[in-house]
Formats: structure tokens, C-alpha cells, sequence
């Protein structure tokens, strides 16, 4: 293997990637990093989880020196919040040892800590195409002397619309510049995109040696299950031998939502990242996902590409997604970092059309899924789940009858801790009187005092008629002993 300190990286980021455990360097890193340090423009071909962070992001730090003046000097460009995020985090980890400074720009969040950091003199800018047009059109981003420019995910850029913005943003760098583009697929538009705005860019691809790996390390099963039962299929999956953190995709914001309120009344610990939630919500989810507080994260695809956890195991598609490339991204989250990973997908009868679709365009060889029910035997054994496991953990919270709570939430307000014991004496004195009538009478015959002696001072008009109504329905008593005011 090679480390970062063959490739030429500077002691001190070697040394903030050794304080997380990375010390060898992944082959799109071995391909990008010597050429990225002397400033050569590079087009970047890889599959997602395999570095491409690292891979732009080392010869970024490493060329804006140990000691930068203040002021955007770097730029990177991504495609959605998450990635955002996760973009800055990384560079934020590069630049530990050194007084560079990484501000990360996007949308849902506040203005004015983005700008409070601009103005304190950020160096390294990770923002979304919106956000960064934005600030930059209110004069509260200068670009001129962003002498580093990088996009990452190009290909994501062109699915949401964004290459009229990335043209707006190019517009507004420096002419002599240092462009690296990152991508997982180069379609044709991308390759325009570089040949106008990059300079005798070189085309590095680590698909090739790549790709087999990463397949070979995910394990792909294809199931048609009943959308009444997906809920307990999902939950015994979560009970695998060895997962650790799982990721499930949604289709729709409200089904994610559903989700997560089903799995944790079955006793799982389970966040929901999607587009009804803040942008504050969200990011407090991702990070209880990441920081193991929360081990199953259930998402729409807004959030795909901004899952970058090396410890996810498992992928459930609960809900099959619309294209190859979509599914790509999503098992993507898993069999990382070389790691071995299970992505599951569901098909309804109405979307056996679309998997046809995404068998022949990934070579599956998997036409008709398998059909598929909670007590499937295959679904136990292709996932290791244990024999006799239920769909819900022996931990999750019992609910309580209501009638239980009713008693007990009552009980010590209207009797106090003696009012049981005196209900239960007077239900077999009166032979089957129920504990409301036996709390009645005791409560006539001066049992509880206070609510009938206050009842008689401040309404004598109606008081006493319920009093004597009440001991003639006891039977039991004797000549009536109304208190006397």
C-alpha cells in the first residue's frame, strides 16, 4: 500500500489523517495527489466511497500553504447540504495542524454565522451552487482570489439543474486557476463543462480496478414483498448477524417519517433525515448517525450522497429507486472503504418494470425479484438473521392499557395513598360494588371529609340533596351523620 507521506503530503496532514486512522491512500488518491500538488487540472473518475474527498482536498490545503493570508483562496462546489457537510468536516480534519480556516455556505441555515466566518477571514469555501451565488451577488463573497476551484459530484450537478449556476460561479474565479472536477459518471455535458472552463485537463479514471472491488464487496438481494409486511421484513433485517449501521431509503418524505415512528415503537434506534425537517433537524440526525447514538438513519434521496460512514453494513431500498444510477447511489452508502456491505431492495408489483430496467442496465441477472414474506425461510438465511426472531426487540416499551394509567394518574389525586386499601374494604363489604361507587359512599360518609365539608359550606343549595341521595343508594349505612357546618 501507499501512504499519504510517499505521495509528497506535508508532515502535518499526514498527521491529521493518521489521528483518524488513515494512513494508506486509496487508489484515486495514489492518481490524483501527485499530480493535484504542482497544480496540474485534473478530471476525476470514481465511484463514490472510494476518497474522492481526500483525493482534491489534500492538494487544495497543501498548496495554499502552512500559514494563508486571510480570504477566500479555495472554493469547492458540491451539490446538495449533506455533501456540503460532509465536504467540510474533511477539510476541516486537513487543515487541524494549520490556521487555515474552512467555512462551509449552503441553504437552510442562518446567514449570519456564514458571513460572520467570511468576514473573519475563511480561506477554504464548501458551499452549494444557490447559497454561494447568493452571498456572492450581496458582495459578501469575494471569489477573485479563489485561485483553487473544485466540483464535486459534477454528474449530481447536471441531474438537479445546476451547470447555468456553476457557469455563474466560474464567472466570477479568477481566469488563471487551478480546477480539479470530481465525478462518478461523465456524461456528455460534464466533459463539455471541462473542456470550457479546465485547462489540458488529465482524465483520471479508478473505475476500472475499482468497481469490481466495490461490487464484490456489496452483497445485492432483490426481494418482492408485500408493502403491508415491508415494516416487519425491515425489522427482523435490522436483527442481522454482525449490522451494525443501516441505512434505509424512502421515497417519499412522509413514508420516511412513518418509518421512523414505526421502527421505534418496535424498539429501534432510529433517526429520519428528509425534506420536511430543518436543515438544523437534519444535521443533528446525520451526526447522531455518524457519532453511533442513532444506528439506523432512515432518508429520502436528498440525503444519498452526503451518508459517507464507513461502518454501514446494511442498505434497505424500501421503496425501489426510479433509475440505475439512483441505485447506485444509494447501495453506494454501503461496502466502503473496502469494507463488505448488504443492500436490499424491495419491488412492488406496480415498479417490476423499473427493476427490469435497472437489471439490464447493471447486468443483475436477476429479472423476476424474489417473492418474499417476514417468515420467508430464504429471508433468514440470506441475511444471517437469527432463528425465531420477531419484528420487535425484546426491549422496546410496552404499552400501558389505558385504564391502567387512568387508575394510576387518579388514584393519589382524589384518594390519597390510602384511598386503594378503602376502596378494596368497601368493594366486599357492599358485595360487588364497583370501586367508582364504593369512593362515592366513602366519600358520604365523611370518608374523605374535605370535598363534602367544603362542598356543604359553599353550596348549601345543592350539596345536601346529592349527600342524601348518595346515602340512600349506599343501603348499608345506618342513621344519616351529615357533618354540621
Amino acid at each position: 500500500m501507499t501512504t499519504f507521506a510517499d505521495l509528497g503530503v506535508d508532515q502535518d496532514i499526514v498527521d491529521a489523517l493518521a489521528t483518524k486512522g488513515i494512513i494508506d491512500a486509496f487508489p484515486i488518491q495514489e492518481q490524483t495527489i501527485p499530480l493535484g500538488l504542482p497544480g496540474q487540472d485534473i478530471i476525476g473518475q470514481a465511484k463514490t466511497g472510494t476518497g474522492k474527498t481526500f483525493g482534491f482536498g489534500i492538494p487544495v490545503v497543501q498548496r495554499l500553504g502552512p500559514n494563508p493570508e486571510p480570504g477566500v483562496k479555495a472554493l469547492i462546489v458540491v451539490p446538495t447540504r449533506e455533501l456540503a457537510v460532509q465536504v467540510y468536516e474533511d477539510m476541516d480534519m486537513l487543515t487541524s495542524n494549520r490556521p487555515t480556516s474552512v467555512v462551509a455556505i449552503y441553504g437552510g441555515k442562518a446567514y449570519e454565522g456564514q458571513i460572520d466566518q467570511l468576514k473573519a477571514g475563511a480561506q477554504i469555501v464548501v458551499g452549494t451552487p444557490g447559497r454561494l451565488i447568493d452571498l456572492a451577488n450581496q458582495r459578501l463573497l469575494d471569489l477573485s482570489h479563489a485561485t483553487e476551484v473544485v466540483l464535486d459530484e459534477a454528474d449530481k450537478m447536471l441531474d438537479l439543474g445546476f451547470l447555468a449556476d456553476i457557469e455563474k460561479i466560474f464567472s466570477k474565479v479568477p481566469p488563471v486557476r487551478h480546477t480539479q472536477l470530481f465525478s462518478a459518471t461523465m456524461p456528455g455535458p460534464i466533459v463539455a463543462l471541462a473542456r470550457r472552463f479546465m485547462s489540458n485537463p488529465i482524465h483520471m479514471r479508478a473505475n476500472d480496478p475499482d468497481e469490481g472491488l466495490t461490487q464484490a464487496n456489496i452483497k445485492h438481494l432483490v426481494y418482492r414483498a408485500h408493502s403491508l409486511d415491508k415494516d416487519e421484513v425491515i425489522a427482523r433485517i435490522l436483527q442481522s448477524e454482525g449490522r451494525e449501521k443501516a441505512v434505509i431509503f424512502t421515497r417519499t418524505k412522509r413514508a420516511a417519517q412513518k418509518l421512523v415512528d414505526e421502527l421505534g415503537d418496535r424498539g429501534f434506534n432510529a433517526a429520519a433525515v428528509h425534506g420536511d425537517m430543518s436543515q438544523e433537524a437534519r444535521e443533528r440526525s446525520m451526526a447522531a448517525f455518524k457519532a453511533g447514538k442513532k444506528d439506523v438513519l432512515i432518508a429520502t434521496d436528498v440525503a444519498a450522497r452526503g451518508i459517507d460512514v464507513n461502518d454501514v453494513t446494511h442498505v434497505i431500498n424500501h421503496t425501489i429507486p426510479d433509475d440505475e444510477k439512483t441505485y447506485l447511489h444509494r447501495a453506494g452508502r454501503t461496502g466502503r472503504a473496502g469494507k463488505t456491505g448488504i443492500a436490499v431492495t424491495f419491488v412492488d408489483w406496480d415498479d417490476l418494470h423499473k427493476w427490469a430496467l435497472i437489471n439490464r442496465a447493471l447486468e443483475f441477472g436477476q429479472p423476476e425479484p424474489t417473492e418474499t414474506y417476514s417468515s420467508s425461510p430464504h429471508l433468514y438465511t440470506d441475511l444471517d438473521i437469527p432463528e425465531g426472531t420477531k419484528g420487535r426487540l425484546v426491549t422496546a416499551p410496552k404499552a400501558v392499557a389505558p385504564k391502567q394509567v387512568e387508575r394510576k394518574n387518579e388514584t393519589p389525586d382524589a384518594e390519597g395513598s390510602r384511598g386503594p386499601r378503602r376502596r378494596r374494604r368497601g368493594d366486599s363489604a357492599t358485595g360487588g360494588a364497583t370501586s367508582t361507587d364504593a369512593g362515592a359512599a366513602d366519600r358520604s360518609e365523611g370518608g374523605g371529609g374535605t370535598h363534602d365539608g367544603a362542598g356543604k359550606e359553599h353550596h348549601d343549595g345543592n350539596a345536601a340533596p346529592r349527600r342524601r341521595r348518595r346515602r340512600r343508594s349506599g343501603g348499608s349505612s345506618g342513621a344519616p351523620t351529615a357533618p354540621v357546618s
